[in-house]
């Protein structure tokens, strides 16, 4: 018996042995389709690294190729020779020459009352002309100023950096004006868009000079039609400077002090119920400038066509 349970576990044990063995090749199988799958998931994912590391390079290069060539632009473009400032200013002085008119220049004075010594008769749209291709040019403007030349005085209100302007260049240029026209043009054109505009206007109008003050109140005028974001307590500052200067005789002063105290009420309804208040006030005055500067602006800042444009403004607004 003992011989045939062995016999019998031998044959058993050789079964399982057998099917033990059968099994072995199908695991092996599993495992080298499993090790083949993994083995493709990485090439997979190598080639992709391998795709986005040439796709970056290639990239990256683009990127160095663009900044050599940005590099190599600002090289050539500081190696081009630099136009000597007097042949700058020559340029423009001969521009301006050949555009001008003697009957644009008898006008200046017959017509305009602008008086000045050196001019050369030149109309403003041509001035414009001649500016336009200049640009912004800071310096440019400072030698032209120094010219003495009214046309390319007035040339540099369309060619400087407001920015760049210094406090002490306006005390300057300002003390060089030497008729309305040079006055008018450089506080409406420069002047107003320069970050120092509000103290200027407020220290003008308190000086005597003719053309100085003159400025101060063109300032104001200049102020409310450019400046989007100036305050209404701005404004009524200026207006009290209007009631100070109102008694000024000297016609220039006079006139600008008129068109201020109208700019100002008609940028708003609050200003001009403001403005209207105060050139009522200068209607009862003892004086006879400040009167007439009262009636003008009274009859303006009354009158159907600015109540209504400023209604209309209200509305939009809201």
């Amino acid at each position: 018996m003992a011989d045939k349970e062995s016999t019998d576990d031998r044959m058993d044990g050789g079964a399982t042995d057998k099917k033990a063995t059968a099994a072995r090749p199908k695991t092996s199988a599993r495992k080298s389709a499993s090790s083949a799958a993994t083995s493709k998931t990485k090439t997979r994912k190598t080639a992709k690294r391998k795709s986005a590391v040439k796709s970056t390079s290639k990239k990256s290069k683009r990127v160095s190729s663009r900044v050599k060539s940005k590099k190599s632009k600002r090289r050539k473009k500081s190696k081009a020779p630099q136009i000597p400032m007097e042949e700058q200013v020559a340029a423009v002085l001969d521009s301006l020459q050949n555009v001008a008119d003697p009957r644009v220049l008898n006008d200046m004075s017959a017509r305009y009352g602008i008086f000045t010594d050196k001019a050369f008769g030149v109309s403003m749209s041509n001035i414009q002309q001649v500016a336009k291709p200049l640009g912004r040019n800071h310096d440019l403007a400072l030698a032209l100023w120094n010219t003495g030349w009214y046309e390319a005085r007035m040339l540099t209100s369309f060619i400087d950096d407001p920015e760049l302007v210094t406090s002490m260049q306006m005390e300057s240029w300002c003390a060089d004006f030497d008729n309305w026209g040079i006055c008018d043009t450089l506080c409406f054109n420069l002047f107003d868009r320069t970050p120092h505009a509000w103290r200027k206007m407020i220290q003008w109008c308190k000086r005597e000079e003719e053309f100085i003050k003159r400025a101060g109140f063109a300032l104001l005028w200049a102020l409310t039609v450019h400046d989007k974001t100036a305050t209404d307590d701005q404004f009524v500052q200026g207006l009290v400077m209007v009631l100070r200067g109102a008694n000024d005789n000297r016609p220039l002063v006079k006139k600008a002090v008129n068109m201020a105290l109208r700019a100002v009420g008609k940028r708003n309804r609050g200003l001009n119920a403001a403005a209207i208040a105060i050139a009522r006030r200068l209607t009862e005055s003892q004086n006879s400038n400040a009167r007439w500067v009262g009636s003008h602006a009274l009859r303006e800042l009354t009158s159907e066509s600015v109540i209504a444009r400023l209604g209309a403004r209200a509305a939009a607004a809201k």
